[in-house]
């Protein structure tokens, strides 16, 4: 993202007249582009096409004219029944906010004298609760915002003729957080066949000290050492509904401007109106159903019968289909309840195949195994035999002995023999 994009944040001013021509010569410089790519696809066509094209956007203008009256008397309409409807919303201001007790209502179960609450008067968060439910609105709204949501009591909208557009009130109460009693967001429309948002102006809030929402403050420890034993402090700007009343700006140079930077302008731009285009739509002329929740049930039940029409549209054909595809999934189901095991031993099995380390392992620990239950096995054999092959070596060593000693005997009786028997001897 661009430094510019970073530079536009829902906290910025109300915009100046120089930002709205900014903006304006910028949006008809991509129009210009847009109509020039359109010249030239007409040139590309045939001249008999190109012809019947032409006529199509004769139709197109005075299909424009049609829609721009139809506009302007839909304004008048909505004009004449505001002012109808003036009365039930200033009724049902009284009663939220308990102005005037509703009389002929009677509840189901009536507590205990001992155990009666204490009463409370109109209806609590009637106006936080009923934003809430809505989808657009929720993902604006924080927790923290919640605690200064509670003191609204009352949204009211109206239209404004020079320049044309119209205006969001919120009425608070006192409360702890900000001095203004009223919110305002202003929106200014472009008079041209549709309304173009020009720009939106917000109130600026008076924040009580340290109550500020749409800021935060960080502290950082100081370095140690360091002469300023104080925490450093520092604010930054963080999300919240409250950044609704401070429009996004636009920047004052239009040179700086690049058509990345317009395009997320516009989108900011689009989400704003959104928002605002929503509480009045939406929230306040059905508040009570959103309180509730039937509004937003609503628009759920809205978003499935298109959907359901679109797939009545396919025919028993897609049902055929949702049928046959069941049934394979149960199969399939099926197939993999009774091969469980056989897919566990495939895997055990593609693990050890895979894995070269393993399997030498194994095959090494086989080996000194076979090696242990070897010697195991034949240790008494050998000991036997050892033993009978020493007593043999034995054995024949003392036949040695004998036979010398023997042989010895035999030589000394010869020489005496010899000697006694000898010629001379005495």
């Amino acid at each position: 993202m661009s430094d510019l994009g970073s530079d536009l944040p829902a906290a910025a001013a109300a915009l100046s007249a120089e930002d709205r021509a900014g903006l304006v010569n910028a949006l008809k410089d991509k129009l210009q582009l847009l109509a020039g790519q359109h010249v030239d696809i007409l040139e590309t066509l045939p001249p008999k096409v190109r012809q019947r094209v032409e006529i199509l956007r004769d139709l197109q203008s005075q299909h424009d004219e049609v829609e721009a009256k139809f506009l302007e008397e839909r304004s008048q309409l909505e004009a004449k029944y505001q002012k109808l409807y003036e009365p039930l919303y200033s009724k049902r201001y009284e009663i939220v906010n308990g102005v005037v007790e509703v009389e002929g209502v009677t509840n189901e179960a009536v507590p205990e004298e001992g155990n009666k609450p204490a009463e409370e008067k109109g209806v609590p968060d009637f106006w936080l609760t009923a934003m809430k439910t809505n989808e657009t609105l929720a993902e604006e709204i924080t927790e923290r915002d919640e605690g200064a949501l509670k003191y609204l009591k009352d949204i009211k909208w109206c239209r404004i003729d020079d320049p044309k557009g119209f205006k969001l009130d919120f009425y608070f109460d006192s409360n702890p957080y900000f001095k203004n009693s009223v919110l305002t967001k202003t929106y200014h429309m472009i008079d041209d066949d549709d309304p173009i948002l020009e720009k939106a102006i917000g109130t600026e809030i008076e924040w009580h000290p340290g109550k500020c929402l749409t800021q935060k403050v960080l502290k950082k420890k100081p370095r140690k050492g360091s002469k300023n034993a104080k925490p450093i402090t520092k604010t930054e700007k963080c999300e919240s509904f409250f950044n609704f009343f401070n429009p996004p700006e636009v920047p004052e140079d239009d040179d700086d401007i690049d058509e990345d930077a317009v395009e997320e302008l516009q989108n900011l731009m689009e989400r704003d109106y959104d928002i605002g285009s929503t509480i009045r739509d939406k929230i306040i002329p059905h508040a009570v159903s959103w309180f509730t929740g039937e509004a937003a049930q609503s628009d759920f039940e809205d978003i499935d019968e298109v959907d359901y029409d679109d797939e009545e549209g396919d025919g028993d054909e897609d049902e055929d289909e949702d049928e046959e595809e069941e049934e394979e999934e149960e199969e399939e189901e099926e197939k993999k309840g009774k091969s469980r095991s056989k897919v566990w031993m495939e895997s055990v099995i593609q693990y050890i195949l895979f894995h070269s380390w393993i399997r030498l392992q194994l095959l090494l620990y086989i080996f000194v195994l076979t090696i242990c239950l070897t010697v195991w096995y034949w240790y008494p054999y050998y000991m036997q035999c050892f033993v009978g092959l020493n007593c043999r070596v034995v054995a024949g060593s003392n036949l040695v002995r004998i036979s010398r000693q023997s042989a010895l005997l035999n030589a000394s009786s010869s020489s005496v023999w010899l000697c006694t028997n000898r010629p001379g001897y005495v």
